[in-house]
């Protein structure tokens, strides 16, 4: 007996142990079918993964996966109800599909009822009121999806946007950024594209029209697969454009074609395909593919989509959950007995708790609801090498950039080798001419100047090429009363050409409307006019070094210093003195200072001559020395004045600066139209520049020009003065020695290389400029271009020599003098005669008088005495008067 007790009960152990070796766990999967597919693609990834667990024997020991797939078609919820009553009737630990929202809500309510899991791996906007506590869904969370979308608007400062959406429920993935606007400032824009219509040109080529640059396309992988078909015959594919494709299998779509077209492509992958074993599964689901029929056209060759890898997850989380569920029977469930699955509670909970790394990144289920929040989203652009992730979006940490892409450092000539550029540019000396061969030139031979050595090196570095265009209507580019603009501007902003490489001038309202690199050249604005005639010199220009008040002050101070030096002389006892020191009983004083003295005393001093008239007094001697001082400086200014005013000729020009222009309407004046120098003077608030606005706009058709080649043929033939940068006036001054720049800088400002607005050559051409400043080639460059023969009035350098018209005045001056002097001596000679005349005649009076006397008083013995004494008073007398 016990012999058999001990056989019976290692039977019922070996029983025991090959059913739990043997136990066998069923799923089931509801999927629908389309006309163009046998197979849908998460029917394979179904069984994909069914047959990998099974085949991993570490993930499952003991039990085998198995599964009951049912098919229904698209939009069919009755069907879908009764194929998941008879899954349930098999015994299933879970329920997967199907995909579309009527039949979902089928099948949910059946699970909810009989407790069994219901899986998705599909996009589904949960209701406000949400009761299906047997739902778990492994797509990303629609609120999370839609701060991701804002998000990478955000990163790129996108602030004019377009939102192109297929269905209705785009529209919920969009509803952050569509709430935006108001705390971003956001310009949003959002159409939809014709329902049931892949052919979405009409839509496609308003967008061209209307200038919408970033766009955002929510749609399915297939839609997005025709759209670049459609954006490529349209000729949108240019890097002017941004696509962000709200779809998580951009990565999978054949991107081929478009790598080198330099567009913007961007998008969402949830795939973490860096994961060794992620990329491992991927090939193993390639090999299999490919060894069966085509699927898909819109997919490279073997690639798992996103749905795929979420069924694969979705398969994987059973398999993980089962292993920690223990003693759970399956048992046979029927749709009409509302009896619920006893371990239905058990097995929810057990994969809300679980966490693992799939395919699509760490899972991580709520507890409350059963969908999946936490999860990390590459942000995929497309690269000339494929795409590449450029940074990592979490549901909780936002954007992050990758390390690869924060620390790359891109050599400049990444995205431009290789590329052919449109260049724009205008007729102007010496940026652009017409080279001048014997020979018939063609393409970007035929031009030559300033602006094409800049291309040419700008080119070397970079390692583009570059086609020159002029510009259509030969305008830099300004804007009409409607806002319209014209010229390389309006070519730019049409995207007609890549770059303008023309002296075109950086202005805040271009800058609005158009990229600018750096300068390249600064300048500022100043006035082209007739250089002046130079002045005649006079026989008296000797004078010009003093302004006629000077020479009379001098003339004043001169006669003042000397009256009162008179006075002081006079008036001190020091400056008396006895004419007779050997008689020192002698009353008689003398002073020297008289009045003709002081004048002589001053003149003497001013002309830097002595007059043997020697100050004795302090008090005079005081008033000399600071006459000398005076003296001092006034003949040193004149004498360092002097050589400039008689070896350089004066220019007599009519105008001096912009104010003396606006102060005048005899002399026009005026701009290019519709340049960037006609612009500052419309746009500026400063009252001359205001005034001066108002008489060119006053006079548009005479005062504002078609270009420099007319208004500098107007300066010449006419009087015109003509506003316009400094280095065209420098290079025009340079050979054409009757021009000449008035005036410094009104203000200033520089050229710079235009690119339209968001151009990813902007930067590029920037750092290539600042190269080629650094090297000094900007500097050598304009120097082989403005350097001009030079006019001869700037080649001679030396002080010119004085002739007859600089100083004859002091010959004039010399002669007037001797011939004053001689008119002077004859005067003074007439005027002694007379005296001694004067003198004599009454001598001979008295010595009559005294005769008669003598002969009367006769034999006097006196007589002798007195006539010897009247004859000694007589002679006295007439040394006296003599």
């Amino acid at each position: 007996m016990e012999t058999r007790s001990r056989l019976f009960t290692c039977l019922l152990l070996t029983v025991h142990l090959w059913v739990c070796v043997s136990q066998v766990l069923r799923i089931g999967g509801i999927f629908e079918t389309r006309e163009s597919e046998l197979v849908s693609m998460d029917e394979l990834a179904f069984k994909f993964a069914v047959n990998n667990i099974n085949r991993n024997k570490t993930l499952m020991p003991n039990t085998t996966l198995t599964y009951d797939i049912q098919r229904i078609n698209v939009f069919d919820g009755f069907e879908a109800s009764r194929r998941v009553c008879d899954q349930l009737a098999l015994g299933v630990v879970a329920v997967f599909g199907p995909s579309h929202s009527s039949s979902v809500s089928a099948v949910q309510s059946i699970c909810n009822a009989l407790e069994v899991p219901h899986i998705q791996t599909r996009w589904k906007h949960p209701s406000v009121d949400n009761k299906d506590t047997f739902f778990i869904n492994l797509y990303p969370e629609y609120t999370a999806i839609a701060r991701a979308i804002l998000d990478v608007v955000t990163f790129f400062k996108w602030r004019k946007l377009t939102v192109v959406y297929e269905d209705s429920t785009g529209l919920m993935r969009m509803q952050e950024l569509i709430k935006a606007p108001a705390k971003f400032n956001l310009k949003v824009k959002i159409r939809q594209l014709t329902p049931g219509n892949q052919d979405a040109r009409p839509l496609l080529k308003e967008l061209k029209k209307d200038k919408e640059f970033f766009i955002i396309f929510d749609c399915t992988y297939r839609m997005a697969s025709e759209l670049l078909k459609q954006l490529s015959s349209m000729g949108m594919m240019t890097e002017y454009y941004h696509f962000f494709f709200t779809t998580l299998d951009l990565f999978a779509l054949d991107l081929e074609p478009y790598r080198y077209s330099g567009v913007n492509m961007t998008g969402f992958r949830l795939l973490n395909i860096d994961d060794p074993w992620v990329t491992s599964t991927m090939d193993k689901w390639a090999m299999e593919r490919l060894q069966g029929p085509k699927q898909d056209s819109s997919l490279m060759d073997g690639i798992m989509t996103t749905d795929a890898a979420l069924m694969y997850d979705a398969v994987h989380m059973v398999a993980v959950a089962s292993q920690r569920a223990t003693q759970m029977t399956v048992s046979s469930l029927q749709c009409h007995r509302h009896k619920p699955w006893r371990f239905g509670p058990r097995f929810m909970n057990l994969f809300k708790e679980a966490q693992w790394d799939g395919l699509t990144g760490h899972i991580v289920l709520n507890k409350t609801d059963g969908l999946r929040r936490d999860f990390d989203l590459d942000i995929i652009s497309l690269k000339e090498d494929g795409t590449a992730r450029i940074a990592v979006w979490n549901s909780y940490t936002g954007m992050n950039l990758t390390e690869s892409d924060r620390d790359k450092n891109n050599n400049v000539t990444d995205s431009l080798a290789n590329r052919t550029l449109i260049v724009t540019t205008i007729l102007e000396n010496p940026y652009v001419m017409y080279k001048k061969s014997d020979k018939e030139l063609v393409g970007n031979d035929r031009f030559e100047g300033y602006c094409l050595d800049l291309l040419k090196e700008l080119s070397n570095i970079l390692g583009f090429t570059y086609e020159v265009r002029l510009v259509a209507d030969g305008k830099y580019g300004a804007q009409n009363d409607k806002g319209e603009w014209n010229g390389m501007v309006r070519e730019l902003i049409d995207h007609v050409a890549d770059l303008a490489v023309a002296p075109l001038t950086i202005t805040y309202v271009r800058e609005k409307v158009i990229d600018f690199s750096k300068p390249f050249m600064t300048l500022g604005i100043s006035i082209l006019y007739r250089k002046p005639n130079g002045t005649n010199p006079g026989v008296f220009s000797f004078l010009n070094p003093l302004s006629p008040d000077i020479w009379m002050y001098v003339l004043l101070a001169c006669t003042g210093v000397s009256c009162v030096l008179f006075v002081i002389a006079r008036f001190t006892p020091y400056e008396w003195y006895n004419p007779h020191p050997c008689n020192p009983s002698s009353t008689l004083i003398q002073n020297n200072f008289t009045l003709l003295n002081s004048f002589w005393f001053g003149v003497g001093a001013l002309m830097r001559q002595g007059s043997e008239l020697m100050p004795k007094a302090l008090s005079t001697r005081i008033v000399g020395g600071i006459w000398w001082f005076f003296t001092l400086i006034i003949i040193s200014s004149y004498t360092a004045n002097l050589a400039a005013f008689l070896t350089v000729e004066r220019m007599d020009a009519p105008i001096d600066s912009a104010d003396d222009l606006a102060k005048q309407t005899r002399i026009e004046y005026g701009a290019v139209r519709d340049g960037s120098t006609m612009t500052f003077f419309k746009k500026s608030k400063i009252s001359t520049y205001e005034k001066m606005w108002a008489f060119m706009s006053s006079r548009k058709n005479t005062a504002l020009v078609k270009n420099n080649k007319e208004g500098i043929t107007r300066v010449l033939t006419t009087d015109y003065a003509m506003l316009m940068e400094s280095t065209s006036i420098e290079y025009i001054s340079q050979r054409n020695c009757n021009l000449t720049q008035i005036g410094g800088l009104i203000d200033s400002k520089g050229y710079g290389v235009g690119t339209p607005i968001g151009s990813p050559y902007r930067d590029k051409v920037t750092i290539a400029i600042l190269q080629l400043q650094e090297e000094g080639k900007l500097h050598m460059m304009k120097e082989k271009w403005w350097r001009g023969n030079g006019c001869p009035e700037e080649d001679n350098k030396e002080a010119n020599a004085l002739g007859v018209e600089n100083i004859g005045g002091i010959f004039i001056v010399l002669a007037a003098g001797l011939v004053l002097s001689v008119f002077v001596a004859i005067g003074e000679f007439i005027y002694k005669a007379r005296r001694n005349a004067d003198i004599e005649e009454a001598f001979c009076f008295f010595y009559g008088v005294q005769s008669r006397q003598f002969q009367r008083r006769g034999s006097t013995s006196s007589s002798g005495t007195s006539l010897s004494t009247d004859l000694e008073s007589g002679r006295l007398l007439g040394d006296d008067t003599d």
